[in-house]
């Protein structure tokens, strides 16, 4: 684990305690599974490739570590109701958000109200080590989970990913390498995800997930993430099989984030 992702981790092992020190595991549990009727995350990818687009997962993210506020007047819901309603012709299959606070500036209280503000499905995307954290993430509303292989071991997201599905959301797991890639196809979930950044460098290339797109079963549902920030890249990803992305950081600085995204998925 690079030191970067060791220093996130630590953080979110003592956000979980501060945590379970409010809200026990037990009452946790309860409280995910008394809630229903989770959106189709995978469903609504898919159909967004069937009509022959590409499947986006438009982000809401405030801010990164490196570039820090992306967006100065963030307002969670209006920008989800944007990606949801595109140009009228393109727009986003589903939403992710980020609800880290430390590094990204997130919050629980955006997901929540970026999917009360449209239909589409919400993964909450945030570093999860914890199945306390995948029972509260369901009783926040999301619709789907990221796990990232490089922060977990093979038994930790067999566990993570099980407790997820039980729970009837979707799990994207996300890979940096090759090495990454075949602990992720031992999984069962159909998302995988290709992050481009190199977690040793920060580099970002799109080469990645292009070198990998052979590895992945026709089966799976492969996510290009990071660096898609021209349609010259979307081409290049399209042209290869790639049909699934998602994308933030390309938006957030525009006007209307819905209109960028049509402009860079036309």
């Amino acid at each position: 684990m690079s030191d970067i992702l060791n220093k996130i981790v630590t953080v979110k092992r003592a956000e979980i305690a501060a945590g379970m020190k409010k809200t026990p595991l037990a009452a946790m549990r309860a409280d995910a599974e008394s809630r229903v009727l989770t959106r189709d995350f995978v469903g609504a990818m898919r159909a967004k490739m069937a009509a022959g687009q590409a499947a986006v997962i438009a982000e809401v993210k405030k801010a990164s570590p490196s570039k820090g506020v992306l967006r100065e007047d963030f307002v969670a819901a209006d920008i989800a109701q944007s990606y949801a309603e595109g140009n009228g012709v393109i727009n986003a299959a589903c939403l992710s958000v980020l609800t880290d606070r430390q590094f990204f500036q997130g919050s629980v209280d955006y997901l929540k109200q970026a999917r009360a503000s449209c239909a589409l499905p919400v993964l909450r995307k945030d570093f999860m080590v914890d199945a306390w954290q995948i029972y509260e993430s369901r009783a926040m509303g999301a619709d789907a989970i990221l796990l990232i292989a490089a922060c977990l071991d093979d038994s930790q997201m067999a566990d993570l990913e099980a407790i997820a599905l039980g729970l009837d959301m979707a799990v994207l797991v996300e890979v940096h390498d090759r090495a990454e890639l075949g602990r992720a196809l031992r999984l069962k979930t159909p998302l995988i995800g290709v992050n481009n950044r190199n977690l040793r460098t920060f580099e970002v290339s799109i080469q990645t997930t292009l070198d990998l797109r052979a590895e992945v079963p026709a089966e799976r549902l492969l996510v290009t993430e990071s660096g898609i920030l021209t349609r010259t890249d979307v081409q290049a990803m399209r042209a290869a099989g790639v049909e699934a992305f998602l994308v933030g950081e390309a938006f957030m600085r525009a006007p209307d984030p819905g209109v960028a995204l049509a402009e860079l998925f036309a």
